[in-house]
């Protein structure tokens, strides 16, 4: 079928059919990246899932942009199914841990013989082989080991784990997304499909490459919380204001900093030289003292039309689309009734778009079957009434 013919949205990834074996995750984010961008991603559910879903849930935003099929992968013919689904697709995202796939019947070698262009994507956390492949892990786990967890934090406190964006959605779901689309377009220049091995502690270990760099050059303590970047330095950290909420400053750059200063009403040669790390809370008392005379709207109404400062309020979920930067780029998008982040990143000819709200697990079964596969009506039925589809 002519790319031209496929279904899909408006971005740069038009034309591109994708195959996502239903997981959690990072896996289900790097889907929701290749959708926004126009890929026609189906999300294969498993059949007990389809049969005990309710209604679809719009806040489930990082399943969005997907039709969802369900297909019991463990029956005598459900591989098969799918591998005529994958020998008309052109990427699959597999997200279980290593060797699941290939026991199901559905692993890199069944798919690649059904489809040699096709990229089979592979999201783990410890990756495909090593002595931990077999291991059970989470986000913080990775980020532990990948020597990470240990430097986010402030000093004399324990490390804080960082959400859950450096090991599943940063370290996993953005590099199994940009290893596929690397794959696709190799496919296209050489018509040779390949297995992407994305492992969320190689992802992690890379995130990590600047102040790895700075850490051979050494430029950075191996204490917590006693470098520029990880709250150590009183100008790049965050400060309480009177109301309890909190501001960020980030002045790194000299003329930033002293820029900074000016406004807040202190003076540079009052305070220690802050190349001085000994001297470092010295400058952050006067610094805090300030901004609790403040609270935080009152200095973003302050501080807002200053551009050399490096400043902005600190928001929670709530507060985030309505500040006026937002409202004015379309950060947020408001889609079935859910505010959620809007595609990125923008693309001036081909912009990413939302397709289509969550979906109930197995929603779309026929649908896809039937444009995919060109299966009529009893076809279906009968893979129904075998309970080989939902």
């Amino acid at each position: 079928m002519d790319d031209t013919d496929r279904a899909g949205g408006s971005g740069p990834l038009r034309g591109f059919r994708i195959i996502e074996l239903a997981g959690l995750g990072p896996a289900p984010y790097a889907a929701m990246l290749l959708s926004d961008l126009g890929a026609d991603v189906i999300r294969v559910e498993r059949t007990d899932t389809a049969a005990k879903a309710g209604p679809a849930v719009p806040g489930d935003i990082v399943t969005r942009g997907r039709r969802s099929v369900a297909v019991d992968l463990k029956s005598a013919a459900g591989p098969a199914l799918l591998l005529d689904l994958v020998s008309r697709a052109d990427a699959l995202l597999d997200p279980y841990r290593p060797g699941a796939a290939e026991r199901l019947g559905i692993g890199p070698g069944a798919c690649l013989a059904r489809r040699p262009e096709l990229v089979y994507g592979r999201m783990t956390g410890w990756g495909q082989d090593g002595p931990l492949a077999h291991h059970a892990g989470h986000d913080i786990n990775y980020v532990a080991l990948a020597g990470a967890l240990a430097h986010i934090g402030r000093a004399g406190q324990p490390p804080v784990p960082p959400l859950n964006l450096v090991g599943d959605m940063g370290g996993g779901g953005l590099f199994l997304a940009f290893g596929v689309v690397c794959g696709l377009l190799e496919a296209r220049r050489t018509g040779r499909g390949q297995v992407v091995d994305a492992a969320m502690i190689d992802g992690v270990a890379s995130l990590m490459t600047n102040v790895w760099g700075f850490h051979a050059q050494g430029l950075y303590s191996l204490e917590r919380g006693h470098n520029v970047i990880d709250s150590g330095a009183p100008f790049y950290d965050v400060y309480e204001c009177a109301d309890g909420k909190f501001v960020s400053v980030g002045p790194i750059e000299h003329r930033f900093y002293a820029r900074l200063l000016e406004v807040l009403g202190l003076r540079l040669e009052d305070l220690p030289p802050r190349r001085d790390q000994e001297q470092w809370p010295a400058i952050r008392g006067p610094l805090a003292a300030v901004f609790r005379q403040r609270t935080r709207d009152e200095w973003c109404a302050r501080l807002d039309g200053e551009r050399d400062i490096c400043f902005a309020p600190v928001l929670d979920l709530a507060e985030a689309p309505q500040h006026p930067h937002h409202q004015a780029r379309g950060t947020f998008a408001h889609d079935g009734g859910v505010v959620q982040p809007a595609p990125a990143p923008r693309f001036s000819a081909t912009p990413g778009a939302i397709q289509r709200p969550p979906a109930r697990p197995g929603e779309h079964t026929d649908e896809v079957l039937t444009e995919w596969l060109s299966l009529d009506g009893a076809a279906l039925a009968g893979l129904r009434d075998q309970g080989i589809v939902a």
